[in-house]
């Protein structure tokens, strides 16, 4: 018989099917048990008598055999797909036996401290709610890419061991390479230029590493980073006009394709106001002045709450959970961001604020190889190890510009989580590499 999967059951009242996946929760009720099981498409009731069904656990591996009924009136379960329906079961087969596990995994919430809900990574992920996430940061991969094909861009891959940096601010992680210096990629900038030189316009997802020592809610060793460069741009607010439009396509496609993940997590997408503000970075600093009284204003940055300050003034003024905040200092941005022609102490940069955390970065880049070779010498990049990039530009690079999204942020303050490590399937940070560094050194 071949399997038949939960979503499919509800349309076939009255037919033996074979089901295949795990149990979630079972209730026994005397002399009738009772099971929700679930595969990759949901949760169905599975219902039966005998000892062979009373001896399931949660998490065993299951196949059963059984008849779709109708469920009593009062059981009815309009939140679930099959909530009309139950399988009767004739013939059970255990495909995997499950330990006894740790905690409930069939809460209604998983209600674990964090160290906990990653050191039992493989069995959290099956809860409901765990599960949700992935799927909506699938759905914003997704869009991603989507999006930007429909701009006619190209997908890359970009390497991830590299001679040197592209941005001298994040430290990197050194590896022995044949016995030479090189080292794991912070970004695949360098390559997204030299292909800007190929097809015009690119974009790449890929696993970037910083060995920055942070342990905050919102930074990650490792994460996914969503990178697009275009060339034969007008003028750098192009490069937000794209940025904005795939991130309203993004917010578009989550809504329509992951309503039942938003509902399950209680989550709400992002509000937009019809054109997403832009404010100079100065301005930003004046109005948080204005509203908090805290002087920052002389500084090349934005701290941590002058972002969620400048976020709840875009909300409350603008009508929009996101603001565009742009020239930052030249001294504060990687040597290949192009210097504001008007202002040259700032650059024609730009970040992408959202729920009041910085969700993406941007620039028009230097394309003149003589500025910027002696804007790369200015900050101690190695010129005979950024060869490859430089001949790019010796050989015509056009007027382009880029920006970089990092995915789990987007999941993040889409879906309200506390902290990025529940927007990874595997965090790598300070403390843990799938286990908690501090458990090895002690054995």
């Amino acid at each position: 018989m071949d399997r038949t999967l939960a979503r499919e059951a509800a349309k076939l009242a009255g037919k033996k099917i074979l089901l295949q996946g795990w149990v979630n929760t079972k209730r026994d009720h005397g002399k009738i048990t009772f099971l929700d099981l679930y595969d990759r498409t949901g949760i169905i009731q599975v219902v039966g008598a005998g000892e062979e069904i009373r001896a399931l656990h949660p998490q065993d591996v299951v196949e059963i055999e059984g008849i779709v009924q109708p469920r009593p009136a009062s059981t009815i379960n309009e939140k679930l797909q099959t909530g009309k329906i139950e399988v009767k079961a004739e013939k059970i087969e255990v495909l995997s036996k499950a330990e006894e596990l740790p905690f409930d995994l069939g809460m209604q919430t998983l209600d674990l401290e964090l160290p906990t809900l990653l050191d039992y990574r493989s069995l959290t992920l099956r809860h409901p709610k765990v599960r949700a996430i992935f799927n909506v940061q699938e759905a914003i991969i997704d869009e991603f890419r989507e999006s930007l094909k429909r701009k006619e861009f190209t997908e890359f891959q970009s390497p991830v061991i590299i001679p040197q940096g592209a941005e001298g601010g994040a430290e990197m992680f050194e590896v022995n390479y044949f016995n030479h210096k090189a080292f794991l990629a912070q970004s695949p900038q360098f390559y997204k230029q030299i292909l800007v030189g190929v097809f015009e316009r690119v974009f790449a997802v890929n696993k970037t590493l910083r060995a920055e020592p942070s342990v905050t809610t919102r930074h990650l060793t490792e994460v996914t980073t969503l990178d697009a460069e275009l060339g034969f741009i007008e003028d750098w607010e192009e490069l937000m006009d794209v940025a904005e439009d795939v991130i309203r396509d993004i917010f578009i496609r989550v809504e329509k394709d992951c309503n039942v993940e938003l509902q399950l997590l209680d989550a709400s997408i992002p509000k937009l106001s019809e054109k997403i503000p832009r404010i100079k970075l100065r301005e930003a600093q004046g109005i948080i002045f204005k509203r908090t009284k805290r002087e920052n204003c002389n500084e090349p940055d934005l701290a941590p709450e002058d972002e969620r300050e400048i976020c709840k003034w875009s909300f409350e003024e603008k009508g929009s959970d996101l603001v565009f905040v742009t020239h930052y200092p030249t001294s504060k941005r990687p040597f290949y961001t192009m210097a504001d022609p008007k202002d040259p102490e700032y650059t024609l940069s730009f970040d992408l604020l959202g729920r009041g955390v910085e969700w993406l970065t941007g620039s028009q880049r230097i394309n003149n190889l003589k500025t910027l070779t002696q804007k790369a010498k200015e900050r101690g990049v190695d010129l005979e190890k950024s060869e490859l990039y430089l001949q790019a530009f010796k050989y015509g690079i056009p007027p382009e510009g880029g920006f970089s999204f990092g995915s789990e942020r987007i999941t993040m303050h889409i879906l309200g989580l506390k902290n990025v490590r529940e927007a990874s399937l595997f965090p790598r940070d300070m403390e843990r590499v799938d286990v908690r560094l501090s458990t090895l050194k002690n054995k």
